[in-house]
């Protein structure tokens, strides 16, 4: 997998800059903070940005390249994470807005937890489409995603940080069971 072998080692490069100029709880606090701020932000981009409702044959075709192809082939391994040409560019983004507002290297941390959250985000959406979890977190985890793509697609929003679809409001409903995802 692509985003791995990207992001791996600039995290590691984050942690070591972070943690040469900031005391140790300092720098597990940006961490933490980063960490925390990806899943807010992976549930706001789901549920805003990979679920509105276009107005227009144009964005609605934009629409679809950028997520709902996903929901369309939930099970082609190609298709489970943005490509790097988005990633990449976006995460340079989000360092950019930690340094201005965060300042180094306190930015530092918090962007390499917040790539960290990124990472186990997309590590964790892969094995929800393609294993079958043991343990009973990562049941819960493959049967909430899996109500999100195959119950009610309106529901369920936070992958690897379910907690913001409880604070939210969006928490898929007891009840219907989950359907199989095809083969």
């Amino acid at each position: 997998m692509v985003p791995p072998l990207l992001f791996g080692p600039v995290i590691v490069v984050l942690c070591v800059v972070a943690f040469s100029g900031l005391g140790v709880a300092a720098a597990f606090g940006g961490l933490a903070g980063g960490y925390l701020a990806w899943t807010l932000c992976e549930y706001w981009i789901h549920r805003s940005l990979f679920h509105l409702e276009p107005r227009s044959a144009a964005g609605a075709r934009l629409h679809f390249i950028i997520h709902g192809v996903h929901h369309d082939h939930p099970s082609d391994p190609l298709r489970l994470v943005m490509p790097p040409v988005v990633t990449v560019p976006a995460a340079g983004l989000f360092a950019g807005l930690f340094v201005v507002v965060l300042g180094t290297p306190f930015a530092w941390a918090v962007t390499a937890g917040f790539y960290g959250g990124y990472l186990l985000y997309d590590l964790v959406h892969y094995a929800l489409h393609h294993a079958r979890p043991k343990g009973r977190a990562g049941r819960l985890f493959h049967r909430l995603h899996m109500r999100h793509h195959f119950e009610d697609d309106t529901r369920g929003f936070g992958v690897s940080a379910p907690w913001w679809d409880v604070v939210f409001g969006t928490a898929p409903r007891n009840g219907k069971k989950t359907a199989t995802p095809p083969t």
